[in-house]
């Protein structure tokens, strides 16, 4: 496709030491005409600092969650292609969204692979998994339990399920709104674009963020992520229950048969 048909789209709570580098990083990606950082109730500066980089920034004057902010990002870009303000190319049709933590700093100019499959039509979304992986520590648990939920659900599994740096379509994003809510967002989202028998390809990058620590709020941090993945995985379960009964039915056979 020509210039322009990507939006980068990052999430960023309270991450001004970071957002700047992520920020002028993202806008070097070909394609990338549009730079949108969601603010989710910030109280370090993050969004003025965002600005000053070079993004358009929206602004959440509380914390809502990673979930709210990619959707506010996903409604902003199709408000602006409505509008066809110049900043958005006029004419232009849907950009394909690229989702990115607001922590990678320079890394997010490696970016660009993600994108690749999904311009050139072989697949509907894209999940990054890391070259080189940060310790995880306690988070190792939680990525295990999200790994095996969406297997559970769809006979798959990410090499890095949690991974939230992925390329959609926007008619692939589409599928799976209402998103989950909170860190489940990541998890429902394979399993949703699974199940809608959208193409998923994994796509190995170079980025790097901070690793999780294992202070008390990190603690806090994966308990919180993991009951997210959890309320994710719960509200799944039932259709996972009826599958598996439908298939059961299937092997069977007519009764008597």
């Amino acid at each position: 496709m020509s210039p322009g048909d990507l939006a980068v789209i990052i999430p960023a709570k309270n991450e001004a030491a970071r957002i700047a580098a992520t920020v002028i990083a993202a806008g070097k990606l070909a394609g990338a005409d549009l730079v949108i950082v969601v603010d989710d109730g910030s109280h370090d500066g993050t969004g003025r600092i965002a600005q000053a980089a070079g993004a358009r920034v929206v602004r959440h004057p509380r914390n809502r969650g990673k979930a709210a902010a990619m959707q506010t990002g996903a409604e902003e870009v199709r408000r602006l292609e409505s509008a066809s303000l110049p900043s958005a190319g006029a004419g232009a049709g849907p950009r394909h969204l690229l989702f990115l933590d607001a922590d990678l700093e320079d890394s997010a100019a490696q970016a660009g692979p993600l994108a690749g499959p999904v311009r050139a039509g072989q697949a509907d979304a894209t999940i990054a998994y890391f070259a080189s992986r940060v310790r995880l520590g306690g988070f190792g648990f939680v990525v295990g339990t999200a790994g095996a939920g969406i297997e559970r659900a769809v006979g798959w599994r990410p090499v890095q399920p949690l991974n939230g740096m992925r390329c959609l379509t926007r008619p692939a994003f589409e599928a799976v709104l209402p998103l989950a809510k909170g860190w489940g967002v990541e998890t429902a989202m394979t399993i949703d674009l699974v199940r809608a028998g959208l193409r998923i390809t994994e796509v190995e990058v170079p980025l790097s963020h901070r690793a999780t620590g294992n202070g008390w709020r990190a603690q806090l941090h994966r308990l919180h992520q993991l009951a997210d993945v959890l309320r994710a995985l719960a509200v799944r379960e039932p259709a996972v229950r009826r599958l598996r009964r439908d298939r059961a039915s299937q092997a069977a056979g007519p009764a008597g048969g």
